[in-house]
């Protein structure tokens, strides 16, 4: 099956921001900020059993989100859901003092959990970790987090909407507090995958358990092999051509069946991920 050119779709968002990134166009004068960009597979539903495995997004902040957390595969699924919400990010831009909160900066029991997040000291006892351009985070299901303001990142998660609300500084928006506790693990965060280089210009950035997340900066040309699992690419900068189709920076493609010839130009920078553990060896096979 050919690659496929993924749909766009702006989300706005109270944090957002009306100057975008390379690739999108900014927001008209007037016009609400823009949080979150989607790309989303034609004529496929979204977030439903036999929805694909992974969503792609690009996150702008101006303001920090609500403190969150997302369910594990057994919570969501008891739940009627598909799958739970494990993801990660790569920092494409960062703002000075730029962070993110992961995990607790030490354990709680769910009763300590649900009453911080009553009264509001939950936003103090984050560890809010400070982030750069290049950084990757990984964030399992069930780690409590909050993106802050001043960053542009890609977000690759499970195709799961499902997020619960712990706390949202005062805004007056829906908690989730009974589902959000249940679904939590309050305690440091520990990072679930250390990045290294596969082979030149291959840097496996996240390993599993529900995806594996890489990014790619080195030219040529070659047949793309995904062992039979879908492959996602994600073009940062430069440009390349991918089954004869151009692949340019703000756009995403699936190839569903892993398969494609692949060409990569200089200065191409890429993120390509797929499901499941486990790193593809010879994903992308040179000519």
């Amino acid at each position: 099956m050919p690659a496929v050119r993924l749909n766009t779709k702006r989300v706005e968002k109270p944090w957002g921001r009306t100057t975008l990134w390379p690739g999108f166009d900014n927001v008209a004068d007037g016009g609400k900020p823009v949080g979150e960009v989607w790309f989303e597979v034609p004529g496929r539903q979204d977030f439903v059993a036999g929805s694909p495995d992974l969503l792609i997004k690009y996150l702008f902040t101006s303001d920090k989100l609500s403190v969150q957390v997302h369910p594990d595969d057994a919570r969501a699924q008891k739940k009627g859901m598909p799958r739970g919400k494990s993801e990660a990010w790569v920092i494409l831009d960062a703002e000075p003092q730029a962070s993110i909160a992961l995990g607790t900066t030490r354990v709680m029991d769910k009763d300590e959990l649900r009453k911080s997040a009553e009264d509001g000291s939950i936003e103090q006892l984050l560890d809010w970790k400070p982030v750069k351009k290049d950084d990757s985070l990984g964030c399992p299901a069930g780690t409590i987090h909050a993106i802050g303001p001043g960053l542009t990142l890609i977000e690759v998660q499970q195709n799961s909407d499902t997020t619960y609300r712990l706390y949202d500084y005062g805004s007056g928006r829906e908690l989730h507090l009974d589902d959000g506790v249940e679904a939590s693990d309050p305690v440091p965060y520990v990072a679930p995958y250390k990045p290294h280089d596969a082979e030149p210009g291959r840097e496996i950035l996240d390993d599993g358990p529900a995806f594996v997340l890489e990014r790619w900066t080195e030219a040529g040309k070659g047949a793309l092999k995904g062992d039979g699992r879908p492959v996602w690419l994600v073009p940062i900068a430069g440009e390349g051509r991918i089954d004869g189709e151009t692949l340019k920076a703000g756009e995403a493609w699936l190839v569903d069946d892993g398969r494609a010839e692949l060409e990569l130009g200089e200065g191409m920078d890429l993120v390509v991920a797929y499901p499941r553990t486990g790193v593809i060896d010879g994903l992308w096979a040179k000519a």
